[in-house]
């Protein structure tokens, strides 16, 4: 009778909520939010739902959590950036991939507003926008342009590769197929659109994205020498 107690002591020692957390990164990676369920976190972990429930209250937090490790592991690996726009540049390129590894990241983030996870991102930028000069006044709206374009597109970018990968479509065909019909557009009513369909059909997402930082930053910059 004595050695159950100390048994299950050993169990629940084992179950730290790194553990939790890594398992449950495991399965949003595999099987997306709808996967994570205590029921399945339970059987990767070999334990019951109730010895979870005591380190973590509910999938909310798990998915808050999971998102906070990813995020703080990205925010806080070394970049490549002796300059604030260098440093910025990386940062952003750093999330990009990081919810292109994660896609749920994203939806996490946007349902997580104010919360670690996302204030760890508004830190790091917003120490890189202060030292660009920025005045005072403006760097709220600063941070919050370059965020809302870097979680915004980095998100739509997740999205997409999801979408493609539940309908089984292979990337080069699907732009192909796209970039068909945008050519066989109106020309009176489409002329842009079809201006730029043999681009769609090779055009690089990391590049693209990189390329609206870099016009941000160029605003930044002009708007501060004005």
């Amino acid at each position: 009778m004595a050695k159950k107690p100390r048994s299950t002591q050993r169990r629940e020692d084992s179950l730290s909520p790194d553990r939790i957390i890594e398992a449950s990164i495991e399965l949003l990676d595999s099987s997306g939010e709808r996967g994570l369920t205590f029921r399945a976190l339970s059987e990767r972990l070999a334990t019951g739902p109730g010895a979870i429930y005591w380190h973590i209250a509910s999938k909310s937090d798990l998915l808050t959590a999971a998102c906070d490790t990813i995020v703080a592991r990205t925010m806080n690996a070394p970049v490549d950036g002796t300059t604030p726009q260098e440093t910025i540049r990386a940062l952003a390129l750093a999330m990009f991939d990081a919810i292109d590894a994660h896609p749920w990241v994203g939806s996490a983030l946007t349902r997580a507003p104010g919360q670690l996870p996302m204030v760890r991102v508004l830190e790091r930028v917003g120490q890189q926008v202060r030292a660009l000069g920025v005045p005072d006044g403006n760097q709220w709206a600063t941070v919050s342009a370059l965020l809302s374009y870097i979680l915004g597109v980095g998100g739509q970018n997740a999205a997409n590769t999801h979408f493609a990968l539940e309908q089984g479509l292979d990337r080069s065909n699907f732009l192909d197929e796209v970039s068909t019909v945008w050519s066989e557009l109106d020309p009176d009513e489409y002329p842009f659109t079809r201006s730029v369909a043999r681009q769609l059909r090779i055009h690089d997402d990391r590049v693209d994205f990189l390329a609206g930082i870099d016009l941000m930053l160029r605003g930044i910059e002009s708007a501060r020498g004005r």
